[in-house]
């Protein structure tokens, strides 16, 4: 049987004068397509209950142990937040932005995990790896 994530998503990424829109509203939903984005002065905020979609781009680029070091750096409580770089984004490719800010700007990322607990979705999403493979929980 499968788990029952409860989770909320915010997404929120600052719109430059130099920067169109639309472009900054599709970084966001490649990523989330599930994404409700609005605008608002300055940037884009956007809500999503659903980081499927982002769990298979972390497991397309093989990044899943890069993944769970951010998600339990930033881990407090029942939170997790984490930052994207913003041309990468309009890619539809998950790059994390660590330390120097990117020029382009960022997207960040803030989940709240209600059910069922916060390490077992980020294991959900970012499950361990052994070699570089996915462990399955189920098969050990």
């Amino acid at each position: 049987m499968s788990e029952v994530y409860s989770v909320d998503v915010e997404i929120t990424a600052p719109v430059y004068d130099t920067e169109v829109t639309d472009r900054v509203a599709d970084a966001i939903t490649n990523v989330f397509p599930n994404a409700d984005v609005e605008q608002r002065p300055g940037e884009l905020h956007a809500e999503t209950h659903d980081l499927a979609h982002f769990s298979e781009l972390l497991h397309r680029r093989e990044i899943l142990d890069t993944a769970r070091g951010v998600f339990f750096d930033t881990l407090q409580g029942d939170r997790f937040s984490f930052t994207l770089k913003k041309q990468a984004a309009f890619e539809g490719v998950v790059t994390f932005s660590v330390g120097e800010p990117d020029e382009l700007g960022e997207i960040h990322v803030s989940v709240r995990v209600a059910e069922p607990d916060v390490e077992s979705f980020i294991d959900h999403i970012a499950p361990p790896t052994q070699d570089g493979r996915p462990i399955d929980p189920e098969s050990e």
